[in-house]
């Protein structure tokens, strides 16, 4: 992505995780954003496209993680603290007004940045739990596939405003406790008693 249109859609992404961006039209957002509109026209042709970017962005922004850190030969909760940890800094700031706005306004690309973005925490889940299972600190008797299933299924449901109301119930607050519940799920005695250890020196 262009260096100065990866910085407009920084911007962007900034707004449009607290008021949203589904029903603003481009010279709506310029103005919000402080970008001149031909500018951002130079990158997209419509709303649309720049709703796509953003969400393109967006998902990147999580993959990232992955090239930063280097998890070879790393203990399996080792990584699962680590994303995740990354992962709540990056979106604590989600509004449930995004959510709202795009599935509204752009029903379909909504559904394939979702769809996008499951498949590829779901193949991470995967990995990581065939790797906890290899260095004996996850149970052996896990089914890999429902359990990705099952985490992935957690992960929509506290971003799900109707049975969580942000108002009531923070995305920290929420992810801390279906993190916690997962691993201890998953891990043997000695897992969680390892888990236990390492989350003093992690805070979300």
């Amino acid at each position: 992505m262009n260096q100065e249109f990866e910085k407009i859609i920084e911007k962007i992404r900034a707004y449009s995780f607290k008021e949203g961006i589904g029903k603003l039209t481009i010279k709506q957002l310029s103005e919000k954003i402080d970008v001149p509109e031909d500018k951002v026209y130079e990158y997209v042709k419509d709303e649309a496209e720049l709703v796509e970017k953003v969400l393109e962005f967006e998902r990147d922004s999580f993959k990232v993680i992955f090239d930063v850190h280097n998890f070879e030969g790393v203990n399996a909760i080792d990584i699962l603290l680590t994303v995740s940890k990354e992962m709540a800094m990056k979106f604590r700031n989600v509004s449930p007004a995004l959510t709202f706005d795009l599935k509204k306004h752009y029903p379909d690309i909504y559904q394939h940045h979702i769809q996008a973005r499951i498949d590829f925490i779901f193949k991470k889940i995967q990995i990581n739990l065939e790797k906890g299972i290899r260095q004996g600190i996850y149970r052996d008797d896990l089914s890999i596939e429902l359990i990705a299933r099952l985490y992935i299924s957690r992960l929509i449901d506290i971003h799900d405003p109707n049975f969580f109301p942000p108002e009531k119930y923070s995305f920290e607050m929420l992810f801390n406790v279906m993190f916690d519940s997962f691993v201890r799920s998953i891990a043997k005695p000695e897992g969680i008693a390892y888990y236990e250890k390492k989350r003093k020196e992690f805070k979300f």
